[in-house]
């Protein structure tokens, strides 16, 4: 024979009990959580550094760069620049501008108008970096320009095309 056994029904007196129990330690367990976040330190170390950036140089074709185009009446050149960073972090170019006119190497002294002009490349140029202590190459196509009315004095002449650079941290 068999005997079946019926669950064990709670009286609604204990049933009420058992909830609010379950409630309280609800938020017993949560306030003490919450306390345990806001209450909590901690300990660490960091560090930051502040210092003055030192000038970063631009020279043009400097001793071991080869010039890849001529400059010819009516035509464009390119231009190189030795970019030279003495900081001890990397900086960014963010903008090569002209500084002043092109003028020819001492060998000219006859060519006073050299009709040459310096185009910047557009703005925002592509951003070159620089790492610490060293120093990069930037050619810059077609930077350079030589118009028709250009003396004869100036043929076979070196220009020097002043430009200053924008570099940030």
């Amino acid at each position: 024979m068999m005997t079946l056994r019926l669950p064990r029904i709670l009286s609604p007196g204990r049933l009420a009990r058992t909830a609010a129990a379950t409630v309280v330690l609800c938020i017993l367990g949560g306030a003490g959580s919450a306390y345990a976040y806001w209450a909590s330190t901690g300990i660490g170390a960091g560090s930051a550094t502040n210092s003055t950036m030192q000038t970063v140089t631009v020279d043009a074709l400097v001793p071991g760069d080869t010039l890849q185009t001529s400059l010819v009446p009516g035509g464009t050149a390119d231009v190189i620049v030795r970019a030279t960073n003495p900081n001890p972090q990397a900086v960014t170019i963010y903008g090569i501008t002209s500084s002043g006119a092109a003028t020819a190497d001492a060998a000219h002294s006859g060519c006073t108008t050299t009709g040459v002009t310096f185009t910047p490349p557009p703005a925002p140029m592509a951003s070159l970096t620089i790492q610490a202590n060293s120093s990069i190459l930037v050619t810059l196509q077609g930077a350079a320009s030589m118009g028709t009315g250009s003396m004869s004095a100036c043929q076979g002449a070196q220009f020097s095309i002043p430009v200053t650079l924008e570099v940030r941290k």
